[in-house]
């Protein structure tokens, strides 16, 4: 039996706490932690939780020295990084929240502690658990549809003005980004997964277009130049009406995407195109036989990485993962702020290497007026992908 805590409980936890939950043969979850307590006493009693201990810090956890095997580090971005290395000391294994930390000296601190106590470290990126992810990376890795040469990847959402009202959203300090940061990281990572690589060179542009109440973006695009000349553009923002998350993958023979749509063309004697619906059938049939997993989205990752405590094994996403998304992530918001061009990687030397150089750097577009403890619901969106 895997004895779970949930550090920090506002709204992703249930999200968690709900996962585990559907596993309960083997796991169980033990503690609660916030900085509210109230939180984490609404979190027990919404699902049942009669037996798990309620903690005002996770310092206060460590100290009572449960037995606890495994952590989900549901806390704002800027303590990802101290309570995910102060619980590994402790010889615990953690599932900590996107993103995996602020920076990338942050990232290499973790990796670190995960091999100094040899526990297991993983990073959220659920979306890769869901059927059309996972079934557009193996279709693209079958190479039928061509090498992919222009992708095309919308994390697109809508948040109202009060969203970034909550105490610790809209500073760099504790948010550390808009939703290039805190939205697309999901489609950030799932490009990174499918490409294999992280991109040669990064340009962006960031602005704030709707939310005076917040120091960082709300709108950011970023074009992604590959070793091979391959380009990928990237659109986050919480300013879409509608908003919808895609991946589209315009490869050599066809396009593939996530929602799964397919189209190809061949060349007719004029160089004009038409539809070439021999390939169109091939692909979506390769499509429809590959497997699909029993389990998807949260209940995917968590069902993997308790399977990786139970077996002492790699979990599919690892911090090495979380990592590189990370990094990609800082391209984007050092080329957006210093409006250039940036070569990946990006060095230990270079000052956006730590927060404290991406917060001297940082492009502030407005100062954050209001803040409150919460927002009083906890109902989130999880978009498309689902």
């Amino acid at each position: 039996m895997v004895n779970v805590a949930i550090v920090g409980c506002g709204n992703i936890a249930g999200a968690h706490v709900g996962s585990y939950l559907k596993f309960s043969s083997r796991c169980k979850i033990v503690a609660l932690v916030d900085i509210f307590p109230e939180k984490a006493e609404a979190i027990k009693e919404r699902f049942g939780l009669s037996d798990a201990v309620i903690f005002a810090s996770h310092e206060e956890m460590l100290d009572a020295d449960m037995d606890i095997h495994l952590v989900s580090n549901c806390t704002p971005p800027y303590v990802h990084a101290s309570i995910a290395i102060n619980c590994m000391n402790k010889g615990l294994n953690v599932l900590v929240e996107k993103p995996m930390a602020t920076c990338l000296a942050e990232c290499d601190e973790m990796l670190e502690a995960e091999k100094r106590n040899n526990v297991i470290l993983s990073c959220g990126a659920q979306n890769r658990f869901l059927n059309m992810i996972s079934k557009l990376k193996q279709l693209a890795d079958t190479g039928i549809a061509g090498k992919v040469r222009c992708a095309h990847v919308d994390s697109l959402w809508w948040r109202g003005h009060c969203y970034y009202d909550l105490w610790w959203r809209g500073t760099w300090e504790k948010e550390g980004g808009g939703p290039t940061l805190n939205h697309a990281v999901h489609q950030i990572d799932m490009i990174n997964w499918i490409q294999g690589e992280l991109p040669a060179e990064v340009t962006a542009v960031l602005s704030n277009v709707m939310h005076d109440n917040s120091e960082v973006e709300d709108l950011s695009f970023a074009i992604l130049k590959y070793a091979n000349g391959a380009l990928a553009e990237v659109t986050s923002s919480v300013v879409h009406h509608g908003g919808t998350q895609s991946i589209v993958l315009q490869c050599e023979n066809a396009k593939i995407a996530a929602p799964f749509s397919v189209a190809a063309e061949k060349s007719k004697p004029n160089g004009f195109g038409e539809t070439n619906a021999e390939l169109e059938k091939e692909i979506t049939d390769k499509y429809n036989a590959l497997p699909t997993r029993e389990y998807e989205g949260f209940d995917g990752q968590i069902d993997n990485v308790l399977a990786a405590v139970e077996t002492k094994t790699r979990p599919l996403i690892t911090g090495v993962d979380g990592r590189k998304t990370v990094e990609l992530i800082t391209a984007i918001y050092k080329a957006g702020c210093l409006k250039q061009t940036v070569s990946l990687p990006l060095s230990k030397d270079d000052e956006f290497y730590t927060f404290d150089g991406i917060l001297k750097n940082a492009t502030r577009f407005n100062k954050k007026t209001k803040s409150t403890e919460t927002l009083g619901d906890n109902e989130i969106t999880l978009g498309n992908f689902k």
